[in-house]
């Protein structure tokens, strides 16, 4: 089989603020695997966690370096491509476009959708939160005006552990919930932006106030200080930054209520299924969430969406060039189509 990689620029509409800073544009890649002359797409997008940016340049070059060794296998040889991809100590999202080129390309040898392939229900598949970032009350609550314009809302995810303290977290979420729809389902994303203390006032705060469940509250590091927070904390808590792969499940399951999956961290479809069976036999809970992705990641996570609980699978909805089509927002739910394998097509 043969691979080519090609980067592409997606600039977002309103950039995005979390507790760790702000963006407005990034390169993406986008890897195509021919086969028998059917193509797989998959996309890596950049993301900085635990303090080794995967940027751009790095997955290139770690895709440009191992393509040349895939020409060997074909797209049914995933399991030794995997261990291949593990041995050459890849980036998780270079791991990721292989791995969604791989299932893309399987999808359409079969002619259907991956969520078919699977078995799965898609009427179970709950509502796509939209992002409001840190800002100003008023610009944050301008934001979920702007989001209103455009779909509809059912879940909205605000973004706080701002750098200015926990008095501006709390303005600026009671600026957005004056604006926030009768009966929308509203969660918190801290980014690790809380001390236990505040974490532990603010869980208490939001409870009051009607949210849903509370995400990364802590830095990512500070895992022991869950426990504190877990047996005190009213609201759900979900590891994002302190759950990579199914590996970090087990020594998380006493202190949290749930993981979020994202597959640029997972390393694609294949690991975020062995996350899920992980954390359904830990009894935990489960979310789908992205980075700066475009529809074609967003799309495949979606095909996974029937066993989340919570879904925040909005990056691609906020970008004004994104080069692909897919999953389409239908009455504030994201869901996968008919198309074979992703279902993703050329926008």
């Amino acid at each position: 089989m043969q691979i080519r990689v090609e980067p592409f620029t997606v600039h977002k509409r309103v950039p995005l603020t979390i507790s760790r800073g702000t963006t407005a544009e990034t390169t993406n890649l986008w890897l195509v695997l021919e086969h028998d002359g059917i193509e797989g797409w998959g996309e890596a997008s950049p993301f900085s966690v635990r303090g080794v940016p995967q940027t751009t340049e790095a997955i290139a070059q770690s895709l440009s370096a191992i393509a040349p060794q895939l020409q060997s296998f074909t797209p049914f040889n995933r399991q030794k491509i995997e261990e291949l991809c593990a041995q050459a100590k890849l980036p998780s999202a270079a791991c990721t476009a292989i791995d969604l080129a791989l299932h893309d390309w399987l999808g359409k040898a079969f002619g259907v959708p991956l969520w078919k392939l699977w078995g799965l229900d898609l009427s179970r598949i709950g509502p796509t939160s939209v992002t409001i970032g840190i800002n100003t009350p008023e610009a944050a609550q301008h934001r979920l005006v702007q989001w209103l314009e455009v779909t509809t809302v059912k879940a909205v995810k605000i973004k706080l552990g701002s750098p200015t303290g926990l008095e501006a977290d709390q303005l600026m979420f009671e600026a957005v919930m004056e604006k926030v729809p009768s009966g929308t389902k509203v969660s918190v994303d801290a980014n690790g932006g809380w001390s236990l203390e505040g974490a532990i006032a603010m869980s208490q705060w939001l409870a009051d106030r009607g949210v849903t469940y509370l995400e990364q509250p802590l830095p990512q590091g500070q895992e022991a200080d869950l426990l504190p927070l877990y047996e005190r904390s009213p609201l759900p808590l979900f590891a994002d930054e302190s759950c990579f792969d199914r590996r970090d499940i087990p020594g998380l399951s006493d202190r949290v209520h749930g993981i979020n999956i994202k597959l640029m961290k997972s390393g694609g479809l294949s690991e975020a299924l062995r996350m899920i069976h992980t954390a359904q036999t830990y009894g935990l809970q489960l979310m789908f969430g992205c980075y700066s992705d475009s529809a074609l990641s967003n799309t495949a996570a979606s095909h996974l969406a029937p066993f989340a609980t919570h879904l925040d699978l909005d990056s691609h909805l906020n970008l004004i060039d994104d080069p692909f089509v897919g999953a389409t927002m239908v009455d504030g739910y994201l869901k996968p189509n008919d198309l074979p394998g992703l279902g993703v097509t050329c926008a």
